[in-house]
């Protein structure tokens, strides 16, 4: 049994290790990109003026037993005025124009679909991600995710605000996990300044778990010292790279490489079984001593 953990990131990486975490932590705290600018997020957020409720709703349903409840937040309506729309965006953008504070709005919807944890915005005002790529300088999500040749990411304003709930859960976590998924728009598009700041000061084992492969329009052809150098670009320190075991790769920074069978059998996709039994082994290993770890 793990103890604290918060886990980062969006879609459905975040979702899938939240997921395979549910009884296997003490406490367990989803904190949430919520610069999504696509599909009903998207619309929702130009509509309405709201933060991105899509990623939100993604992780809070992984935290809900199977059934009715989680299937309706899951539910989208094919025809109509809301066609396109799931249910659960809908059911939180209404409460985001009753409640404008997005924290609120998330522990009174986790309280009513009896979810297993906690989700959390990285920032409870809207933001805009910002890419640097090898054709300058790319704003928004969707045209982040197919512009190819990322150096860094970051988002508008520069330094947003951060809820308080936030930061004392990173201070509280005994365990901090970062990926997987889209590894500019989802898995560092919610390490704002402030979150990174805390992170950094956190005494919590900071796990990244790689992606199992380079996303097209992304992270073309990426390997898995593409991913964690871009991870250390960005000024987060790892102290332990979960690595399914079938990338046989040698890396050169194999001290901190984790190497588990993480991935479902022919689907190419991360096992929740799996997975989960991977981080409760991290988190029960001794600590190196810092001298032992070289990045």
């Amino acid at each position: 049994m793990m103890g604290a953990v918060v886990a980062i990131g969006g879609g459905h990486g975040l979702a899938t290790v939240l997921e395979s975490l549910v009884g296997r932590c003490e406490s367990l705290t989803g904190v949430v990109s919520v610069a999504d600018d696509g599909g009903s997020s998207g619309r929702l957020r130009r509509d309405l003026g709201i933060v991105a409720p899509g990623d939100m709703r993604r992780c809070l349903a992984a935290l809900v037993p199977n059934g009715l409840i989680r299937q309706a937040l899951e539910h989208r309506f094919g025809s109509g005025a809301l066609a396109g729309h799931p249910a659960g965006n809908v059911l939180l953008a209404s409460m985001l124009e009753l409640e404008t504070d997005p924290v609120v709005v998330m522990d009174v919807l986790g309280s009513m679909v009896g979810a297993q944890g906690r989700i959390l915005p990285a920032t409870d005002e809207r933001v805009d991600l910002m890419a640097t790529a090898e054709r300058g300088t790319v704003k928004g999500q969707v045209a982040i995710s197919e512009s190819g040749a990322i150096d860094n990411i970051r988002v508008s304003p520069r330094d947003p605000h951060v809820p308080v709930a936030v930061l004392d859960a990173i201070a509280e976590a005994s365990v901090i996990i970062v990926g997987p998924g889209s590894l500019y728009t989802s898995v560092l598009a919610p390490v704002v300044p402030k979150i990174l700041e805390s992170i950094n000061a956190s005494d919590a084992r900071v796990v990244y778990i790689a992606n199992l492969t380079g996303e097209p329009g992304e992270t073309d052809d990426y390997t898995l010292d593409d991913h964690i150098g871009a991870v250390l670009r960005h000024g987060l320190t790892p102290d332990v790279v979960l690595a399914d075991r079938s990338d046989e790769c040698r890396s050169e920074h194999e001290a901190i490489v984790h190497r588990a069978d993480v991935v479902s059998v022919g689907a190419g996709v991360h096992d929740l079984a799996k997975l989960g039994a991977a981080l409760v082994e991290i988190a029960g290993r001794p600590r190196p001593k810092s001298s032992d770890q070289e990045i």
